[in-house]
């Protein structure tokens, strides 16, 4: 889950390098073009198509998913006027989540998580260009987005989407990016509150491995929502007429959810330390239980023990025919066995009887 930059010693500043995890297969081109009468969409063959659709009027929104292929990079660069160190940073896909100013866009780095078919937890990043007529974004991989509600809302022409620019377009993205933060952090409070009931239930299973787990998975979430949360405030300050203020009333919308986000992560936080130490009292109490048991056991044989040693010293009575009355007599009494073991049952119960009054037990 967590990525390095491993950049190369030296390197010129906006170089394009693909990283070594990177897929090398060609990406998907889509074009969506639409304003309040009209919608095209369309998968691009030819980068070449991209220029006639640079200075209309209508939403031009480009995305481009999977990273293989340096060249359409290039040429999106040289065809929009996009600088080389935006590009290097759409391919170093462990950045940090941030917005930056150029002169006629801005450029957005964001992640999105999502769960997949087998209910992990995954993400990527997505890169975006937004300039006043489009929006470029670019994505990792091009089996699974969390942009397809944003698309029916397109292709349906409902609410307000058809009828804003491309600034609108940006944040229903980055709102669609916040709103799947929720449903992963619902599954892993589901689990948090798995391991509570079973620990409560049970609390000699250990669960020191999956609690780890989820607050190393909460501290990324946290390392994703954190810088979201500064990249909404500077698009609602943003001074350069690319976010036009009746987008900025929905970016307050998407400020408080990022707020919302960050207390959830910080609640589960709490929770996880809270379960670490509710499982290491519950260790600390049963491990005192047990040696509790084991000190009453060990005291109750100790005189027990003293007992049977002292009788088992088998000293002569008789020497050359003269009695040494002082040599364990007992030893040749007829009931010298009986009454032996009733004295030892005696001692046993009058040490437990004493460590129930004093509360030991």
């Amino acid at each position: 889950m967590f990525k390095l930059r491993n950049p190369i010693p030296g390197e010129s500043p906006g170089t394009l390098r693909l990283r070594e995890e990177v897929v090398r297969r060609k990406p998907v081109v889509t074009l969506i073009e639409y304003d309040r009468a009209h919608l095209e969409e369309r998968v691009i063959e030819d980068r070449e198509e991209l220029v006639s659709h640079l200075d209309n009027q209508r939403v031009t929104w480009i995305n481009i998913d999977g990273l293989g292929d340096i060249e359409i990079l290039r040429a999106l660069g040289s065809q929009f006027n996009l600088h080389p160190l935006a590009l290097e940073d759409v391919l170093d896909t462990a950045q940090r989540p941030k917005v930056e100013q150029y002169d006629n866009y801005l450029f957005i780095v964001a992640h999105m998580l999502y769960l997949d078919r087998g209910k992990a937890m995954c993400g990527e990043q997505v890169s975006m260009f937004l300039g006043k007529h489009f929006l470029i974004t670019l994505q990792e991989e091009a089996e699974f987005d969390v942009f397809e509600p944003v698309r029916g809302r397109i292709r349906a022409g409902n609410g307000t989407i058809r009828k804003m620019g491309p600034d609108y377009l940006a944040y229903a993205l980055l709102d669609s990016i916040v709103d799947h933060y929720y449903p992963v952090l619902e599954d892993v409070g589901a689990k948090i509150d798995l391991i509570e009931d079973n620990l409560v239930e049970l609390p000699t299973a250990s669960p020191v491995g999956e609690l780890h787990g989820h607050k190393r998975a909460l501290t990324q979430i946290r390392r994703y929502i954190w810088p979201v949360r500064d990249l909404v405030n500077f698009l609602l300050h943003e001074e350069g007429g690319l976010v036009t203020k009746g987008t900025k009333v929905y970016l307050r919308d998407c400020y408080d959810h990022t707020v919302q986000l960050m207390d959830l992560v910080e609640s589960y936080r709490d929770v996880l330390s809270g379960l670490m130490e509710l499982y290491l009292s519950a260790v600390g109490i049963r491990t005192n239980e047990i040696m509790r048991v084991l000190t009453v056991i060990s005291s109750v044989f100790i005189p027990l023990t003293f007992i049977a040693g002292v009788y088992g010293m088998n000293f002569q009575r008789e020497v050359d025919g003269k009695k040494i009355p002082w040599n364990m007599p007992e030893l040749y009494h007829p009931y010298g066995y009986v009454a032996c073991l009733l004295f030892m049952l005696a001692v046993a119960i009058f040490q437990i009887i004493y460590f129930k009054k004093r509360r030991w037990l």
